[in-house]
Order: C-alpha cells, then structure tokens, then sequence
C-alpha cells in the first residue's frame, strides 16, 4: 500500500514537470485530486483493514494529498512566475523613442460662465437647484402669474408636447417648485442653471435651445437695495471690478417691479463704442421684485415676506465677456472653434 501511494506520488512530480501552463495544471489536479482519480480511489481500500489499519492507513492517504496539493501549489506559483516575467519582457517600453501627441479638450465658454457664477453663488449662501427640462404648465407659467389665456404667453412661443406639458421656456419654473416644495415656508436662497427652449429662428443672436441661470432670493425685509448690491457683486465677478450697473424700467409678469440691468461697457470704461453702441452701456440680464401673485400662489405670505429674482444668459455673458460674435458657434460641436476659443481665452489644454 506504501509502495502504491509513493509511487503516485512520484508519478505526479513527473507530471508536474510537463505542465507547461495553468490549464495543463489545473488538469493534472482534476485528475489526480478529484473524486474519480487515483489517490481518491485509494480510499475503496479500507473497507477490507483493520480499525488499527485503517488509522494508519487513512493517516497516510490524507499526508498523500497534502503533499500533492502542496507540490500543485508550488508549481503553480512558478508557472505564474514565469508568465509575469514573459509579460513583463513583452511589454517593455523603450522610453527613448518619440512619444505620441494625445490631444486634450478644453472646456466650453458656456461651462466656464456657469462654473464662475454657480462659483460666486455659492460662496455667498445659494444653493444650487435642478429641474425637469420637460415642465408642467403648471409650474412653467400658472405659478408664475401666468394664467391661461395671459398674452405674455405668445412671447415665449412654446414647445408643447401635451396640453399640460412642454419642453420650459425658462428656469423660473424650478423657482416656483422650490417655493413650493419648501413646506416650512421659510427663507430659500438659490440659482438654478439649465437648459431652456423656445420656437425662435436660430441667428446670430438667437437660438432655440440656450441655457438660463435663474436666481431667487426670498426673506423678510427684502428689498430692491439687496438685489442691486447683489447683481453688482455678479457683474464685478464677471467683467471686472471697475463696473457699474443701472437698472431701467421693464416689465416681467412674475416681478414687480420689473428691471432689465445694464453693466458698464468694460471695453471701453461707459465712454462709448461700437460694443456698447456708443452709449456706455450693455444690457446683461432681466430682473425685479417677486411678485406678490407668485409668492401667494407657492403658499408664501405676501404680507410676510418679499424677495427678488434675476434672470442670467450665459450665452450673452459669454459673448460680451470673450468677444464672440454668434451665438450658433455654442452649439456646432466644432472643435476648431473650441481649440482657438481656449488658445486666445487661457483655457484648459
């Protein structure tokens, strides 16, 4: 019985030897270690011995198949070995050859507005707040005093999909759900900046789809001197620290008062030029006063608080700020644009 476990036991060190890969030793065990294999059928055997046999006898099998496993083991580790060192020669980089040029995107004019404000923002308390591109009516215009039927509608010449639902007109819409959802009906300081869209005849200065940064501010106490200084931080951030705004009466249906804003001209200091068409001004974005309809209408006392909200284009701010000159270079995916776009403006490379 010695005899029959040693020579097996040679008989695999032989084996092992010829193994040239894993799959070949994972047979080799299979074959000599599984439940039809030789050393497994050793143990038939013990039906015919002793009980002091049988101790002997099983003590001596099981030394068997360690030793086995031990010896599958060890050839295992010199084969993996052997195949790290053949990969390892394999993939040698000869590090003095020429490299490959790898050509790294920069980020877009639109990205980097977005980026500076929701950056200024937020370092003054604002939260940042998403919502649906596809709107309800409801929140798109009803709760921003906007019935049905109300004619600032025609102006924004929607998307509609359902009766109900259309494709926002403008961010204001994740205003009225935030007012909404905020069921302790307490301070909400926030922008949202997304995507918006409107039937208009794509230009140089117009396009169906652009972006919006939509801002409110809602409290006790607010006034329009609070919004004044808080769009002058904006529009120092954005075109220097040497600007001045103005505020010019407008109309909004959700602000009351309503104001369009105009910065002055950073190129040529508000003396007059063919950017600011001669008067030293440019207009930036639209904002007022929340309107009283919009703070009852989202479960807001009118009696209680005020507030303001503001209406950013990063497109425009863009356009004035890098001196681009049509509003489709956003939206062609042409990456020359983008590369001299970052080359002239500094960008990522």
């Amino acid at each position: 019985m010695k005899e029959k476990m040693e020579g097996l036991k040679q008989e695999v060190i032989c084996k092992l030897q010829d193994a040239s890969d894993l799959k070949m030793l994972n047979e080799l065990r299979t074959t000599y270690l599984g439940k039809k294999g030789p050393i497994s059928a050793l143990s038939s055997m013990m039906g015919s011995l002793s009980t002091e046999e049988k101790k002997e006898f099983g003590k001596a099998l099981n030394d068997l198949k360690d030793e086995v496993n031990t010896l599958v083991e060890k050839r295992k580790e010199e084969l993996e070995r052997i195949e790290m060192e053949r990969k390892l020669k394999e993939d040698t980089i000869d590090i003095t050859l020429p490299s490959t040029k790898v050509h790294v995107g920069g980020t877009h004019p639109i990205t980097k507005v977005i980026d500076e404000v929701e950056e200024l923002f937020t370092s003054m308390g604002y939260d940042v707040v998403e919502g649906p591109e596809i709107e309800q009516d409801l929140y798109n215009f009803e709760k921003l005093n906007l019935p049905k039927g109300h004619p600032a509608r025609d102006s924004q010449d929607s998307f509609y999909i359902t009766d109900e639902m259309l494709l926002r007109t403008q961010t204001s819409a994740v205003q009225a759900r935030t007012m909404e959802a905020n069921s302790e009906k307490g301070p909400i300081r926030m922008i949202c900046p997304g995507k918006t869209y409107r039937r208009d005849n794509d230009d140089a200065t117009h396009s169906h789809q652009f972006t919006q940064i939509e801002g409110l501010v809602i409290d006790q106490n607010i006034s329009m001197a609070d919004l004044k200084g808080t769009l002058e931080i904006f529009a120092k951030k954005m075109f220097g620290e040497d600007r001045t705004i103005r505020f010019r009466p407008s109309f909004f249906p959700f602000t009351e008062p309503s104001i369009e804003v105009d910065v002055s001209c950073f190129k040529c200091g508000g003396v007059g030029c063919s950017l600011c068409k001669g008067n030293g001004w440019i207009e930036i974005l639209g904002a007022g006063m929340v309107h009283p309809n919009v703070l009852r209408d989202n479960g807001y006392d009118p009696e209680k608080y005020t507030g303001f909200a503001f209406g950013i284009g990063p497109e425009r701010v863009a356009m004035l700020k890098y001196g681009i000159n049509d509003i489709r270079n956003f939206y062609t995916n042409d990456v020359r644009f983008l590369n001299d776009f970052n080359r002239v403006n500094g960008g990522d490379k």
